[in-house]
């Protein structure tokens, strides 16, 4: 069909840029393709006509149906790929999240040492399993999230001590509390 780039961006982390991508397919079957970089305004466009012709009723049905019969295959590749990127995801969200300063200074040096060895494992296990399947995925980020959880609910925890904000009292960790157990507590109350 067509293809064009948009250069100019300048250097960011994973995830940072935005980029904005708008298609617009009209009656006569020309196809107007945008992308803005949200954050430096850099702009591009294509148009794509239809220069040989429509296709025949007959080629129309025939890929109706190609696209019917791999419809399941597409769709248990799209939730593949899903796993896939939801684990990316979620290993740069605690690689940034650890190098954090502030976030950094509540970690024990053996737990972050622990957490960042678990991430880097898991990128390279990304990295060298890019086919693997959608369980293999999730599989790795039950891994990861075992590993990472206990120590982002002390790290989060910590910021709550002391009671509510504004001197609400009552919620916070009591000195000599219970047996040492630094995990949330549930009340049941009726």
């Amino acid at each position: 069909m067509g293809k064009f780039e948009l250069t100019g961006i300048p250097p960011a982390p994973r995830g940072v840029p935005q980029i904005e991508v708008t298609f617009d397919l009209d009656a006569n079957g020309i196809m107007n393709v945008s992308a803005l970089e949200k954050g430096t305004g850099k702009t591009n466009k294509i148009v794509i006509t239809n220069d040989k012709g429509r296709l025949s009723k007959e080629e129309i049905e025939r890929m109706l149906a190609e696209a019917e019969k791999y419809k399941e295959e597409d769709e248990a590749e799209a939730a593949r790929i899903q796993a896939k990127n939801g684990l990316e995801s979620y290993a740069y969200s605690l690689k940034n999240t650890i190098q954090d300063e502030k976030v950094a200074e509540k970690i024990e040096a053996g737990e972050k040492e622990k957490l960042q060895a678990k991430i880097d494992e898991t990128v390279s296990w990304i990295d060298d399993n890019q086919t693997a399947t959608k369980d293999e995925y999730e599989s790795q980020q039950k891994e990861l999230e075992g590993v990472a959880n206990p120590i982002m609910v002390k790290i989060y925890g910590q910021g709550a001590e002391g009671g509510m904000p504004g001197g609400a009292g009552g919620a916070g960790a009591a000195p000599g509390g219970q047996g040492g157990d630094d995990g949330p507590t549930v009340e049941e109350v009726d």
